[in-house]
């Protein structure tokens, strides 16, 4: 039996390639397997024995009154803007195919402002909602949330040389 030692070599750089793909995407998952977390989602935690708070509920020693309150807010955060998630959801599906050939500026235009008016009411609901659970917590803990937020910003960028 004579060896080709040009196709075993490319048998095993194929076969390195693919354990290094492999690897990549196992090491890329993070340690649960799943995307890594991105922090300040208070959706999170709700596996089992998870309190629906996430970072926040963890991090801040929050009482039981203080969770069901927070938990009541984002209630009712959720139900008050789900009428403009769904009108988004909406303008979304109307939306044409770019692709198509026909381009109707003014309707593109027109779908843009529907749009940005949905979004200033959703981030005028989501930062009301963020005062009402500041207004839950204690000083303490709104100085705790104060340094991990500051602590997870980026720095600034350096400032432009004007030469």
């Amino acid at each position: 039996m004579k060896l080709n030692f040009k196709k075993t070599g490319l048998v095993i750089a194929i076969s390195a390639a693919l354990l290094l793909t492999v690897a990549f995407v196992a090491f890329s998952q993070g340690p649960q397997g799943g995307p890594p977390h991105r922090g300040g989602d208070f959706r999170g935690g709700r596996g089992p024995g998870g309190d629906g708070l996430g970072p926040l509920g963890r991090d801040l020693n929050l009482t039981d009154e203080q969770k069901a309150q927070i938990k009541t807010i984002r209630e009712n955060f959720e139900a008050g803007t789900k009428d403009l998630h769904e009108q988004m959801r909406a303008l979304h599906e109307k939306e044409g195919d770019p692709f198509s050939g026909t381009f109707n500026e003014a309707e593109v235009r027109s779908a843009a402002e529907a749009r940005a008016k949905i979004d200033v009411e959703l981030a005028v609901a989501h930062a009301k909602m963020m005062s009402q659970i500041g207004a839950v917590l204690t000083a303490e803990q709104k100085t705790q949330l104060a340094s991990r937020r500051h602590e997870r910003r980026p720095p600034p960028p350096p400032p432009a040389d004007n030469d």
